[in-house]
C-alpha cells in the first residue's frame, strides 16, 4: 500500500481529500500545517507528498525548499495544491522542483490521475539501470516522457567506434558531450611535461566517461582512449544538462546512474598516492581484476601491457616488473606476457605497506 503525506491546513479540504484518498487504497499521513508536514515527510518517508501552498507558519513553497535540500526527502514526488491559478505561481512551484498543481476546487477523478501518474513515472525512474546502450536509450526515452523534458531532448545521439589505442578526447580540449562505454576498455591519464602517462581510471562497459569536467564547464584534465576496440555511446552536451536541470526525479536517478564508481575511483587514487610501491602493485593488481578480469580455465586472469600497469602505479616500469617478480615468487600471481593470474587474493589484499 503506498503511503501520502497531506499537508493541508483547512480541516475540512483535509479531511475530505483523505477520505478520497483512503477509499482509493492509500496510506494517509496528515499533517495541518507545513512544520509538522516536513517532520512528518522525514519521519515516514511517504511515496508521495500532496501540500498547500498558502499555509500559516511555513508555506508549502518552503515545505518543498526544505524537503529538496534533504538527501532522504529529495526524491519524493511533490503535487502542490493551490487555490491560486496565476503564472507566476506555477512558474515558481516548477522552479522549486514541484512535479505536480491541482487548482482547487478538484474532483475526485482528477486527484486520483495525477497521483497514479506520478507514482508510475517514479517507479519507473526507480527501476535498476541496465548498464548498455539499450538500456541508457530506455532510460532517456522514458526521461522524455517527462513534459518538461518533452522537447528538450534531442535525438542526437549516436554509437561510435573506436579503434585501439584511438582518443576518445585529449587533456586540454572543452567537453561537448557525455560518452558511455557500450563495449571495450578504456584507459584515463594524464602526461606530465616528459610525457610520462599515470593512468587515472580504468572503464569498463557501462561505465559513463568525462562527466565531472562536463560538470564543470572546464577543459579536460585527462586524456581517454581505447585499449581495444571500443563501441562508445555519445549524449550531446544540452541533453546532459537536461537531463540533470529539468526533473528532479529524473536528476536524482541521472546522478545516481553517474555516480555509481565516483566513490571507488576517489577511494583508488588516495590508496595509490599514500602506500608503498609493493603496495600499490597490489592495489593495481586488484583494480585491473575487478574492472577487466576474465575467467580461463575455472582461474581469473587479467590482461595488461606492464607500461600500463606501471602507469597506474606510478612508478617506472622496471620497478613494477621486479615487484611483479617478488609475488610470484611469493606464489602470489602467476604470468605469461601480459597476461597475469592471481593466485592469492587474499594476500595482495593484506599486502602491508
Amino acid at each position: 500500500m503506498k503511503k501520502i503525506l497531506l499537508i493541508e491546513d483547512n480541516a475540512e479540504i483535509r479531511e475530505n481529500t483523505a477520505e478520497i484518498l483512503t477509499l482509493a487504497n492509500y496510506q494517509v499521513v496528515e499533517a495541518e500545517n507545513g512544520r509538522i508536514g516536513v517532520d512528518l515527510a522525514r519521519k515516514e518517508q511517504p511515496d508521495l507528498i500532496i501540500c498547500d501552498i498558502m499555509m500559516p507558519q511555513l508555506d508549502g513553497y518552503g515545505v518543498l525548499h526544505l524537503l529538496s535540500k534533504d538527501a532522504a526527502t529529495a526524491g519524493i514526488p511533490f503535487i502542490f495544491l493551490t487555490a491560486k491559478s496565476e503564472k507566476e505561481d506555477f512558474r515558481k512551484g516548477m522552479n522549486l522542483g514541484a512535479d505536480d498543481y491541482l487548482t482547487k476546487p478538484f474532483d475526485d477523478v482528477e486527484l486520483l490521475d495525477a497521483i497514479e501518474i506520478r507514482l508510475k513515472k517514479n517507479e519507473i525512474l526507480k527501476a535498476e539501470f541496465n548498464k548498455n546502450a539499450a538500456g541508457l536509450e530506455e532510460f532517456i526515452e522514458e526521461a522524455k516522457g517527462y513534459e518538461e523534458l518533452e522537447k528538450l531532448i534531442s535525438s542526437d545521439r549516436r554509437l561510435t567506434v573506436l579503434k585501439k589505442k584511438q582518443y576518445l578526447f585529449m587533456e586540454g580540449n572543452r567537453p561537448n558531450s557525455l560518452y558511455f562505454l557500450n563495449k571495450g576498455r578504456v584507459k584515463a591519464f594524464k602526461s606530465n611535461e616528459e610525457g610520462r602517462e599515470y593512468i587515472t581510471h580504468l572503464y569498463k562497459e557501462g561505465d559513463f566517461i568525462g562527466y565531472l569536467d562536463l560538470l564543470e564547464e572546464s577543459h579536460y584534465r585527462e586524456s581517454a582512449m581505447a585499449q581495444e576496440e571500443a563501441e562508445v555511446y555519445v549524449i550531446p552536451k544540452e541533453d546532459f544538462f537536461s537531463l540533470l536541470h529539468r526533473n528532479r526525479d529524473v536528476a536524482a536517478k541521472f546522478i545516481k546512474i553517474l555516480s555509481d564508481n565516483l566513490a571507488d575511483r576517489e577511494e583508488r587514487l588516495l590508496k595509490l598516492a599514500y602506500n608503498s610501491v609493493r603496495k600499490r602493485v597490489a592495489e593495481a593488481l586488484l583494480l585491473v581484476e575487478k574492472q577487466y578480469q576474465r575467467e580461463e580455465g575455472g582461474t581469473k586472469q587479467i590482461a595488461i601491457s606492464r607500461e600500463d600497469l606501471a602507469s597506474i602505479v606510478g612508478a617506472s616500469k622496471e620497478t613494477v616488473i621486479r615487484t611483479l617478480a617478488d609475488f610470484k615468487d611469493e606464489k602470489l600471481i602467476d604470468s605469461q606476457g601480459s597476461r597475469i593470474t592471481i593466485l592469492n587474493q587474499d594476500k595482495l589484499q593484506r599486502m602491508r605497506n
